[in-house]
């Protein structure tokens, strides 16, 4: 037995000194098992089975309910899956103009804008300017979190490129208009259009369209159906660069924006939010399992 201890005692004492006097190759070492770690977390299988199967529960979705449940609560889910042929034309152009302009030229990252981004952060000292295109926002929405971390930020392009890679760009928006956040439990198109204007998304008009691609950027913070003046100027906004691709004749200030009715809930869903239970509807009977991952 001594003996074996001494020779156990040996091994350790090399190793030991080899990382003393291999300092550099040791810190390579290191970094490389932590992204060979990473990378298994990946969800490579789930992202190519995104090409024929609709996701029933994403991560984010996971994520606002726990968030629920911590401060006593529960949360019920509304989400309704939507075909993009079925969906106007007007919310498709309002959701690219105000997301992702470029999103169907880029292949997935918008280098441009994340020099854009890096240099407004970098001179006023904070994250101040957002450089996710629509498909890095689906990786985050599906697999992720909303969380700041580097290492979720690494993850989130990698996951990008496969997204590009393994799915058409008419996919990937209609997985994104089907997923995204619209409000407190409410994730989709479809439910965003029941919730707030009492009718599915297929008879959106462009005036709603316009409302509910203006509140995508802060969801939690603002509703489509209350004219303040974060609301008032996102639509404008979103009208002229609609107008500036030709998308829709420039309207004259007033003239097509108008005031939607805020003084009662639609009938058609309930009023998300605390004390229900999840309920996600999906309209394809098939989801993607995350293959023991979840993305967090």
């Amino acid at each position: 037995m001594p003996a074996i201890e001494t020779a156990g005692g040996g091994r350790i004492h090399r190793f030991l000194h080899w990382i003393r006097t291999h300092k550099l190759k040791t810190i390579l070492l290191i970094v490389l098992l932590f992204v060979a770690g990473e990378a298994m977390t990946i969800p490579w299988l789930s992202i190519y089975r995104l090409r024929s199967v609709n996701p029933l529960m994403t991560s984010l979705m996971r994520q606002r309910q726990e968030e629920a449940q911590e401060a006593g609560r529960s949360l019920r889910i509304y989400q309704h899956w939507v075909p993009l042929a079925a969906l106007p034309r007007e919310l498709i152009n309002a959701v690219i103009v105000e997301e992702d302009g470029t999103f169907y030229s880029h292949g997935g990252i918008d280098w441009f804008e994340v020099k854009e981004s890096i240099e407004k952060d970098v001179r006023e000292r904070r994250a101040a300017r957002g450089a996710s295109t629509i498909t890095q926002q689906l990786a985050k929405n599906l697999y992720l979190s909303t969380s700041k971390d580097p290492i979720r930020k690494a993850k989130e392009l990698i996951i990008t490129l496969l997204l590009e890679q393994a799915l058409s760009k008419d996919r990937i928006l209609e997985l994104y208009l089907n997923v995204i956040e619209w409000g407190r439990g409410i994730f989709g198109a479809d439910a965003a259009a029941l919730a707030y204007f009492g009718k599915p998304a297929s008879q959106l008009s462009l005036d709603e369209s316009v409302r509910l691609a203006a509140v995508i950027p802060s969801p939690l913070r603002h509703t489509p159906v209350l004219d303040g003046r974060y609301l008032t100027r996102r639509k404008q906004m979103v009208l002229d660069r609609m107008a500036a691709r030709n998308m829709i004749n420039q309207p004259r200030q007033g003239e097509t924006l108008s005031s939607a009715d805020t003084t009662s809930k639609p009938e058609a869903i309930e009023a998300p939010g605390e004390g229900q239970s999840t309920d996600t509807t999906n309209t394809d009977s098939t989801a993607v399992e995350k293959d023991g991952h979840d993305g967090l």
